[in-house]
């Protein structure tokens, strides 16, 4: 079966938001959701996550599912305000536990901070299945831009996060705590072995040099046709060197330290203090 799809582009994140949902009922999921966040404020706003509430009551759709395919570096989650307004359970790759373990460290965040995934609804693995109505979701893990990256397959559509972007851009930096390039190599031959025709849907676009609008659906035969980084004949040793290579250029993301802190709580703030204020931590020389 063929999903209906949806897609909320956030300009200021360049992150993609998707609703999909089960043509034949009103089951849906919404899939790596933002919270607005103005670093210099420190001011949140729901903006971009009140467009798909509206969109989902405006079709009268039956939130199943929250999902995030990793735990953002870029932007904010905004699953926790979504599931308050409109239900469906929130998941997330088991290796949620190795992220929080690592920057649990990194934020000095203490035994308080549960690094179980206990925030999280559901802890997916390598073959879990679940569904979207009456459409099968199937769960592949593909690591390598962070340790608990998943893809989600849902009919002919597959959520890829930040593993794979447009054919014209490339593929997902490494160079995490946790990041392998030769992980990635290997999580991206395994989405390009689905069939030809299956949808891809990224979760970030940067508009490739030459490219005048902002893009998010290719398919698998596009990616192994035309990826700038990993088409068909680009084996494991060119594609780990390109990619060590490049990453060795890149700056950190803007939001990194309040989305990390954010996320690997499911899209919670840090505890409030005794005055019900809440404060988040940046690690000097540590990122």
């Amino acid at each position: 079966m063929s999903p209906d799809v949806t897609a909320f582009f956030d300009q200021a994140t360049n992150t993609v938001s998707y609703v999909l949902r089960d043509p034949q009922g009103r089951g849906c999921a919404v899939i790596d959701s933002v919270l607005d966040f103005d670093y210099a404020s420190g001011r949140t706003d729901t903006r971009s996550a009140d467009r798909v509430i509206e969109f989902l009551l405006e079709e009268d759709l039956d939130l199943q599912w929250i999902l995030e395919t990793h735990v953002h570096a870029d932007h904010l989650s905004a699953a926790p305000y979504i599931q308050d307004r409109l239900g469906g359970r929130i998941g997330i790759g088991e290796n949620i536990t190795v992220v929080q373990d690592a920057f649990g460290k990194v934020f000095n965040e203490g035994t308080e901070f549960q690094r179980d995934g206990s925030q999280f609804d559901r802890l997916f693995t390598e073959g879990d299945s679940f569904f979207v109505g009456q459409l099968r979701g199937d769960v592949l893990h593909t690591p390598g831009h962070t340790p608990a990256c998943m893809t989600y397959v849902i009919g002919d559509a597959a959520f890829v996060g930040d593993t794979l972007f447009m054919p014209d851009f490339g593929t997902a930096r490494c160079d995490f705590p946790g990041g392998s390039a030769e992980d990635l190599f290997s999580s991206i031959q395994k989405i390009l072995s689905l069939p030809d025709s299956t949808r891809i849907f990224v979760g970030h676009d940067y508009k490739a040099p030459g490219r005048d609008e902002y893009a998010w659906e290719s398919t698998v035969g596009e990616q192994k046709a035309k990826n700038v980084h990993i088409r068909d004949g680009v084996g494991s040793r060119e594609f780990v060197e390109m990619r060590q290579s490049r990453d060795r250029t890149l700056s950190m993301p803007r939001l990194i330290v309040p989305s990390l802190q954010v996320n690997m709580r499911a899209g919670k703030m840090p505890p409030p203090d005794e005055e019900g204020n809440t404060f988040l931590k940046v690690p000097v020389n540590r990122l």
